[in-house]
């Protein structure tokens, strides 16, 4: 696989430095990537990083993944509007063994190849370096002219000159310069990758290889993944959508994706999986003739769901959506887990109910109006069980002085009621 032009058709290439084909092509080459480790987990931002790294892989290079534990403690400008939170050493620590854990789903760290996966943390050689050393090594070979051109500096600048941009901020070119240097000396590591607001940073690491040691490195950047309808990829309502399940359900990262538009379906199929030209191309031929069916959408949901967690996830995810929008049945609900569940359900009203009614057993008519306010009124709700209106748990309500009781419930806990077709409600016993 020719890496270079497996990126080209994917869309996966911004700008890359003259030369760099011609090294690929000459020998098994390393390659690294940086990570922010500000959290304990990854989101879908750093996805596009990360399938760049499969890729290099697959196409039998070396990848490296750069943990910047030391850079993290400063905060990078590019494409920032404010200094960023800095964290200790602990944190750090543990925010890079939870990013290591979620790397190996897609890189091969563990095997005896030639091109097996590392892990690195620029803390490491950075915590024993002194300020004297590091102007002195370092700071003298660039020149401040040269690190005002960057782009990332001048906009900062530029933006507000009240807010500035402190001295600690302006370095942190030079920091990434220096990994870029440690990983030549130490690794033979000559190309840097990373996402289009990255070029300044990483052409900085690429000039000062050459002016310290005479040797040739390169840089190869993505384009920043947009939404077609010009907002933020990878933001919803509710932030970040996180490769971790305990901040992103993975029924709410399937949906992610399965919700995205038409034309950003085309475009992420091809960035966000590992599928071929020919299949891409035949689902899309596909999605063209058939765009209600959402090949494409179901497609991409499946892939990154499967990858990122587990075919057993995302069949779960599509499971539990179909409790929500089709016509699942009662055994399906009562398969799923609290997690999915409340993850399904977040969003529709709930009620608390007292796990003492429960026990004794109550009507559901005086449930559903005393108990919990489904419904405004007895009447209305006797008119809409006569009409076979009312599902509870997705089993019709045949007469509405059927007794509920602890058997009736979800997880021991949740009784799911539904009024009408699409109206839910969720009553959480406590």
């Amino acid at each position: 696989m020719d890496f270079i032009e497996e990126l080209q058709w994917r869309g996966m290439i911004h700008t890359i430095m003259p030369g760099t084909e011609e090294q690929l092509a000459k020998e098994m080459t390393s390659a690294y990537v940086g990570i922010d480790p500000t959290a304990d987990s990854l989101h879908i931002g750093h996805l596009v990083s990360i399938m760049m790294l499969k890729h290099f892989q697959r196409a039998g290079h070396k990848p490296i993944a750069l943990v910047g534990g030391a850079t993290g403690m400063i905060g990078d400008p590019s494409g920032k509007s404010a200094e960023r939170n800095l964290l200790d050493e602990t944190a750090l620590r543990h925010n890079q063994d939870c990013i290591k854990s979620q790397l190996e789903r897609f890189l091969d760290f563990t095997s005896d190849a030639p091109n097996a996966a590392e892990l690195v943390n620029n803390y490491d050689w950075m915590k024993d370096y002194s300020f004297l050393e590091f102007i002195r090594d370092i700071g003298k070979h660039l020149t401040v002219n040269y690190m005002m051109a960057k782009e990332s500096v001048k906009k900062r600048l530029s933006n507000d000159s009240n807010v500035g941009m402190s001295f600690t901020e302006f370095s942190y070119q030079l920091l990434q310069g220096f990994d870029f240097l440690h990983l030549y000396q130490t690794k033979n590591c000559k190309l840097q990758m990373g996402g289009s607001d990255q070029w300044g940073n990483i052409t900085t690491g690429t000039e000062l290889i050459r002016r310290k040691t005479g040797g040739e490195a390169f840089a190869l950047v993505c384009p920043l993944i947009t939404k077609a309808d010009g907002g933020k990829f990878g933001k919803t309502e509710s932030g970040n959508v996180w490769l971790d399940r305990r901040y992103t359900s993975p029924y709410k990262f399937y949906q992610f994706w399965l919700n995205v538009s038409d034309a950003d379906a085309e475009k992420y199929i091809k960035i966000f999986t590992s599928l071929d030209k020919a299949e891409i191309e035949s689902l899309t031929a596909e999605q063209a003739a058939a765009p209600h069916l959402r090949i494409l959408q179901k497609r991409l949901a499946k892939e990154v769901t499967v990858m990122v967690h587990s075919e057993e996830d995302y069949n779960a995810a599509v499971e539990a959506t179909g409790i929500l929008f089709g016509n699942a049945t009662s055994d399906a609900l009562k398969k799923l887990d609290e997690e999915t569940l409340l993850a399904v359900f977040d969003g529709v009203p709930q009620f608390v109910v007292s796990k003492l009614t429960i026990e004794q057993g109550i009507k559901a008519i005086d449930l559903l109006t005393d108990g919990a306010a489904v419904f405004p009124s007895k009447g209305e709700m006797r008119k809409l069980v006569q009409s076979g209106g009312v599902s509870i748990n997705k089993e019709k309500l045949m007469n509405q002085d059927e007794i509920i009781t602890s058997a009736n419930l979800l997880n021991n806990r949740y009784l799911l009621v539904q009024k009408g077709k699409k109206n839910y409600y969720l009553l959480i016993v406590e």
